[in-house]
């Protein structure tokens, strides 16, 4: 790896709503001013739709004056960036008000502010995510209706060849992983040609798994361009195959370091039944989260491992959530809703904004589905992006997670987003009906 001191160049950057990374590029000799003291830089970038434009009725922009914010840096890096071209380091930031106290609309901290929730009531959050993309054919993403995966042949689920077949970029990619220091252990090869998933190992501090999960993309995406490949998280790049899930786990331990969904049963401790009802009961509200953007509803399909009702089971991959066997110490809750497109700071403050919610008023859980949740009589999640943002821009009980300006520019985001998708033109649309219409 190269020398920090020997680079020439710093970037730094904070995660936006969307998952994009934006900020600077500076001369390597400001490093150690920006690791003591920060940097500004307009803070209306936490509230631009995902082609980077402004969103005009934003309180962010105008109604402000489209003034600066305060950003530090998280503690995560500087991170040499090796994939590219000239050597440089990535510092990673996060936004503060001009009085430097936490921006809440800024994604990791509002996640922030969840963790501190817990930790005030003396529960430390442990936290794993299963990330799953595609590698595809560069060249046919652009100008063509669909890109082409790598493997189009056969399915290859589980699949040794497979993942001997592409040794040189999962090595690379775990090579990366282990400089940034993000724990990444197990990998298969998913449903879907061309489909991975890699586990990222579970570690005692949600803020430290979101960085976790967001630095991965970022390497995958980087280490495919170095190999001429291409990466997508997107949610469902291919109507014929699987789609890309980002499934977290989750458990929470007492001062002491006890597991408090254990208590020597399969069935686990009441303390997990009512996490698992107040994030069953948050969940409709937090669709817009979980499923940010026009393609990611493609994905929730029957049969699909994607799941479409609200409801939750003891081993059962069918249901939205899944309380997964093994030994009492490792009693957790698997969160399967989120798609690999969303972003984690938001997906895991939604989650444990709910599942603490649920902790805090002893919600009750409905009984756990056996056999197949998509043939049972449940309350259905929004199954349209327009349906998931109204319904997140109605629910009072959402502001038990999010403050009032991150529900905000957030709505306003997606609904410019929205607009945009709903006045575009396919080019499957103009193949059917240009000449027959």
């Amino acid at each position: 790896m190269t020398d920090k001191t020997q680079a020439p160049h710093v970037q730094v950057g904070v995660f936006d709503l969307n998952g994009q990374m934006r900020g600077k590029r500076l001369p390597a000799s400001k490093l150690d001013t920006i690791l003591k003291d920060g940097f500004r830089m307009p803070i209306s970038i936490m509230g631009i739709d995902i082609w980077g434009r402004d969103i005009p009725n934003s309180e962010l922009v105008f109604e402000s004056g489209d003034g600066d914010g305060y950003c530090i840096p998280t503690g995560r890096g500087p991170l040499t960036v090796s994939t590219a071209e000239e050597s440089t380091v990535l510092v990673p930031c996060t936004f503060l008000n001009e009085d430097k106290t936490p921006f809440l609309g800024d994604p990791r901290q509002a996640l922030a502010h969840i963790v501190d929730r817990y930790k005030a009531k003396g529960l430390t959050v442990v936290v794993a995510t299963e990330m799953e993309f595609y590698l595809t054919d560069p060249e046919s993403i652009y100008g063509t209706a669909q890109m082409a995966p790598i493997n189009q042949e056969f399915e290859v689920l589980e699949a040794i060849d497979t993942l001997d077949l592409h040794e040189p970029f999962l090595n690379a990619v775990y090579k990366e992983c282990e400089a940034w220091d993000v724990p990444a252990d197990a990998v298969i090869s998913e449903g879907g040609t061309g489909q991975f998933e890699i586990n990222l190992n579970h570690v005692p501090d949600p803020l430290k798994a979101a960085d976790d999960a967001m630095l991965f993309k970022r390497i995958v995406r980087s280490v495919a361009r170095d190999q001429e490949l291409a990466a997508t998280f997107m949610a469902k790049p291919f109507g014929d195959r699987a789609g890309n899930g980002l499934h977290v786990h989750f458990s929470v331990l007492d001062k002491d370091g006890n597991n408090i969904f254990a208590n020597g049963t399969d069935e686990g401790s009441d303390l997990l039944k009512h996490a698992v009802a107040g994030c069953l009961d948050m969940m409709p509200a937090s669709m817009a989260i979980f499923a940010p953007h026009y393609n990611s509803y493609r994905r929730f399909a029957a049969h699909s491992h994607a799941p479409s009702a609200v409801g939750w089971g003891y081993e059962n991959r069918t249901a939205a959530i899944r309380i997964p066997g093994g030994p009492d110490i490792a009693r957790r809750i698997e969160h399967r809703v989120a798609g690999g497109d969303a972003n984690v700071y938001l997906i895991l403050a939604a989650i444990l904004g709910g599942a603490l919610h649920g902790i805090e008023t002893k919600a009750v859980a409905p009984d756990p589905i056996t056999g197949d949740a998509y043939a049972a009589d449940l309350e259905k999640l929004p199954n349209s992006w327009e349906a998931a943002l109204d319904i997140f821009e109605a629910s009072e009980a959402i502001g038990v997670i999010f403050d009032p300006i991150l529900k905000s520019i957030y709505l306003k985001a997606k609904r410019q987003e929205l607009e945009r998708f709903e006045t575009e033109v396919s080019a499957f649309e103009y193949r059917t009906y240009l000449n027959t219409a």
